[in-house]
């Protein structure tokens, strides 16, 4: 019995001599000392973890023998056998292998070693350096593939950004872009210049470039053109507040060659003797009047703390004034914005708020500058005489009163008695909450509610002295338009997240999730208050377009050497009918890391090596406009001003037209193959991605057989587009000064892109005229051609005589019918460069740095219409009056722009490298105390550009140059201030 007693008293102490879980505690920093929050801290091969909190404190219930891992990503993992300790201190080290990186996907995040498709990264340290006017500026150049051209050189001017060129030719080609999880309109708010233009560039964390299906998919019938993953500041635990200021000249540095007026007297003299009664007696150098040198200012301050030790904050101010070249053009940009970043319940509840305001005020000039080239140098810009407001213009006023001739306008005049003003308010943001169940750990919850709404309003006004301020009644009364509209955009995602280790050293990484987006936008405008006919109220409303998916994804990684990612996504838009309303997108790509291969441990060569490929399907929804299937009308009064009888009544009818009851989206299949890789302990580092995508369904404007429809042309999904590249992207340290800053220290980013497109089929294989330019009534320059590239040049191929001189009207005879005639019009070149480059240069030396950018484009032609339109002596005469011409046409002796306007040699080679930063800075460390830093610096922006094109301009979009607002050369001195 005793016996008996003393065996129970021994397993009544078991639990605790040997079953008992022991509880640690522990506290987890970053090499510096500083606590990490959201520290994944678990018991290896259980179910058992938990995470730290916002003071990288945690507390686990362990047992003698087991296994404790903690992981967080960007930091190398540790392990620990846990033997009876009571308390942890560990210290994470950075694993500085650049595969740790951790890279934003849609919906999550990965590390770049366990990315699978093909993406390309920048931080701010990557960023382009210099006059950061829009968001673009700072990824223009740096990624392979992904190929940015501004409009022009207006203030805040809108950019084409094309990623792999796009895979469309009715539809948008923009790629998607996402901030903080909200996806954007790709629809500039009523009178911003572009959609990123009222965005703060230096709020901006990162870029995330997602350039093949595999890695786009997830986004489904948005993503066919790309995406690209912006990422804004948030709060931090220390404060800190830092102070930007820039400060530019903006100066113009070419011009196009026209004949001044000593030269143009001589001119008129020789070719039209009749009309030097004309000319003036002034000397106008048109396009020096038009433009000005012009100044910026910018200014940014933001402020990090953590609020009542318990909420990251980082609040930030920014103020940007810019005036154009042009006259009158003016850009203002006023920008606020806080994000919230607080962590409870033992960090399983993060939270991130982002709150911005951004409010943009425009003065938009009107585009003069084929009246500054073609108005006669003679003339004054302003005339005492004149009853247009005292600038000279043409007029008749034998009848007593004023009447101008019919003739290019004062281009002067034209800016400085137009008052065109616009207000945009943008409030945009989210809030994102990510929850870590306390049960299960290796499960989270995110939810993303989103918000962007812009309220734009403008009025335009022109003087009642200008000589186009007569309305419909010849009442010189100027004219009086303006205008409101609402864009709103509202998110709701929300997706489950599990991660797990399944088995030993198998990951599996499983999220599932749905989306629901809605768009809505509204207004009104009137066209003119001073004229009767024109000063009705127009209410306009879109259709709501909605946007629902479900969506999958699920990562597979063995080892850390072979990784496996899927993803599934069901998209519905409201802009298609019910039976074309939903579709099905997949993803599948495999990487595989050779570096953990036993076989090359050891092994000097490489650092890294990861072959990776994929197979995928996207889409792009944004074709036509919203509601394409339903059936439209046009008011008569908009079309021809027609009207029905009924007796004495008149009535405006509705006129039915095209109806396509069959639109869907575009889809793009993707195939993608690359390497990732480094050498010589990671100072040379880079990717090579070689792809195809074949893109189906391509939305075209063709033609449809008699009574088919109302109309015999319309809109319709028929067509295929083929797309092959090869990407390269290459990182050098060429000198390495190992964190030592007197040292001298180099690195070099460089990319290079080849890309071929191709059309391959088109709805009844017929041709799609397109390009339209100037110098003649409905002319088009390109065709989209089976066989061809996209905007393939349509020309006539001239004919030179003995001495290289082209002969006018001449071509060759193509088809041998001993006629010239549309047949014998041929395709040439394309605007798409085979070859675009990239380089940014990044050195220091003690308190010194010196960053420059080149960007290079080859293989690209433009069609030059400023010469095609206006290098002719018959345009001598400006209708009544007598006007200028470019300087070419002494090289062509052309007489008729009719009979060369469609010559081949208006087709001319645009490749170019341009200088797009130089800038040289100092720091100051220590400045005002331990640990403050001032630099200041100065550069200069469009350097340099090297080029054999004749225009003022070879990087135009579109390959058609019909005059351009000419990109400055900006001198900028800057500092930044942090402490």
């Amino acid at each position: 019995m005793q016996t008996l007693k003393r065996l129970s008293l021994l397993l009544m102490l078991l639990p605790i001599s040997i079953f008992a879980q022991n509880q640690v505690s522990g506290v987890v920093t970053d090499n510096t000392g500083i606590p990490i929050p959201g520290v994944e801290v678990t018991i290896v091969d259980t179910d058992r973890g938990t995470s730290t909190d916002f003071d990288g404190k945690f507390t686990l219930e362990v047992n003698n023998g087991e296994t404790i891992k903690i992981a967080y990503l960007g930091y190398k993992t540790q392990r620990i056998s846990y033997t009876s300790q009571t308390k942890l201190e560990i210290t994470l080290q950075p694993d500085q292998d650049v595969l740790e990186e951790v890279v934003l996907v849609g919906y999550g995040s990965s590390r770049k070693k366990d990315i699978t498709g093909s993406v390309s990264s920048l931080s701010e340290k990557d960023f382009t350096k210099g006059n950061i006017i829009s968001s673009t500026d700072l990824l223009q150049g740096r990624a392979a593939g992904v190929n940015i051209t501004t409009g022009g050189g207006a203030p805040g001017s809108p950019a084409a950004i094309r990623i792999r060129g796009g895979g469309s030719l009715g539809a948008s080609n923009d790629p998607l872009i996402v901030i903080d999880g909200l996806p954007l309109e790709n629809v500039a708010p009523g009178g911003a210049r572009s959609i990123l233009s009222t965005i703060n560039p230096s709020d901006i964390e990162s870029f995330t470039v997602l350039k093949d299906a595999s890695a786009a998919a997830i986004y489904g019938n948005r993503a066919s053109a790309g995406v690209i993953i912006i990422e804004t500041k948030k709060g931090s635990k220390e404060f800190q507040v830092d102070y930007n200021y820039a400060a530019g000249v903006y100066t113009r540095f070419n011009e196009v060659d026209v004949f001044n007026a000593r030269d143009f007297r001589q001119l008129i003299t020789e070719r039209r003797p009749d009309d030097v009664n004309k000319l003036g007696n002034a000397n106008t150098n048109w396009q020096d009047e038009i433009y000005r040198t012009a100044l910026s200012t910018d200014h940014n301050i933001s402020i990090r703390g953590n609020i009542l030790n318990r909420i990251p904050t980082r609040v930030s101010v920014g103020y940007l004034e810019q005036d154009g070249l042009r006259l009158t053009s003016e850009y203002q940009r006023t920008n606020a914005s806080v994000a919230l970043n607080p962590t409870f319940f033992k960090d399983h509840l993060r939270i991130n708020l982002n709150a911005n305001f951004s409010q943009e005020k425009n003065r938009f000039a009107p585009a003069v500058e084929g009246a500054a080239l073609r108005f006669d140098p003679t003339r004054p810009v302003r005339d005492p005489n004149s009853p247009f407001g005292g600038f000279f213009e043409y007029f008749d006023d034998g009848s007593g009163t004023p009447v101008p001739e019919l003739t290019v306008r004062n281009p002067v005049a034209t800016l400085l008695q137009r008052n065109d003003r616009t207000e945009t308010n943008r409030y945009y943001g989210n809030l994102n909450l990510d929850y870590r169940f306390h049960f299960l750990p290796e499960m989270k919850a995110v939810v993303n509610l989103g918000l962007d709404v812009a309220e734009g309003s403008g009025r335009n006004i022109l003087s009642p002295e200008s000589a186009q301020g007569y309305n419909s009644e010849n009442e010189l009364v100027g004219s009086e338009g303006f205008f409101e509209n609402t864009r709103r955009n509202y998110l709701a995602d929300g997706y489950l997240n599990y991660k797990k280790d399944l088995f030993k050293d198998f990951n599996a990484d499983f999220t599932v999730g749905y989306s629901y987006q809605r768009f809505e936008d509204d207004g009104f405008s009137v066209a003119n208050l001073r004229d009767p006919q024109f000063n009705d109220r127009v209410e306009t409303a879109s259709i709501d377009l909605v946007l629902v998916a479900y969506f999958a994804r699920a990562v597979f990684n063995y080892e850390d050497k072979y990784v496996l990612t899927s993803t599934y996504r069901r998209d519905g838009s409201s802009r298609f009918s019910d039976e074309n309303r939903w579709g099905d997108f997949f993803s599948g790509a495999f990487a595989w890391n050779i570096m953990e291969e036993d076989f090359m441990s050891n092994q000097t060569t490489f650092d890294n090596l990861k072959l990776r490929a994929g197979v995928g399907q996207t889409g792009q929804q944004e074709i036509g406009p919203r509601g394409i299937y339903l059936a439209n009308y046009d008011v008569a009064r908009n079309v021809d001003q027609s009207n029905y009888m009924f007796g004495n009544t008149p009535i405006v009818p509705g006129l039915p037209t095209g109806r396509n009851t069959k639109a869907q989206w575009e889809t793009a299949t993707t195939y993608n193959v690359g390497i990732d890789f480094a050498f010589f302990n990671n100072r040379l580092s880079g990717s090579v991605d070689v792809y195809h995508r074949e893109t189906e369904d391509l939305y075209v404007f063709a033609g449809v057989p008699d009574g088919a429809n109302f109309s015999n042309f319309f809109d319709q999904n028929n067509g295929t587009l083929e797309t092959q590249g090869l990407e390269i992207e290459l990182g050098g340290i060429i000198f390495d000064a190992e964190g030592n800053k007197d040292k001298f220290d180099w690195s070099l980013n460089y990319n290079i892109t080849f890309m071929d497109q191709e059309i391959t089929s088109l709805a009844n294989g017929e041709s799609i005229r397109t390009g339209g330019i100037g110098g003649g009534t409905g002319g088009t320059i390109q065709l989209q051609q089976v066989g061809a590239a996209p905007n393939a040049f349509h020309v006539f191929n001239q004919i030179y005589d003995a001495n290289g001189n082209p002969i006018e009207g001449a071509y060759a005879d193509l088809d041998g019918d001993n006629v010239i005639t549309e047949n014998d019009r041929y395709l040439y070149r394309n605007p798409m460069p085979d070859i675009t480059m990239g380089l940014q240069s990044t050195m220091s030396y003690k308190n010194f740095d010196f960053t420059f950018n080149l960007r290079a484009s080859l293989g690209n032609y433009n069609y030059n219409n400023v010469n095609s339109a206006n290098a002719q002596y018959n345009l001598l005469q400006q209708q009544s009056t007598i006007g200028n011409i470019p300087r070419s046409v002494l090289d062509t002796n052309f007489n008729f722009t009719e009979n060369v306007i469609f010559s081949d040699i208006y087709i001319e080679d645009a490749s170019f490298l341009r200088m797009d930063n130089i800038q040289l800075g100092y720091t100051f460390e220590n400045f005002f105390q331990k640990g403050n830093n001032f630099r200041v610096y100065a550069g200069v922006q469009n350097a340099f550009i090297i080029t054999d094109y004749s225009g003022l301009d070879p990087e135009i979009f579109g390959g058609i140059d019909n005059t351009i607002y000419p990109r400055p050369r900006t001198f900028l001195v800057g500092a930044n201030v942090n402490f």
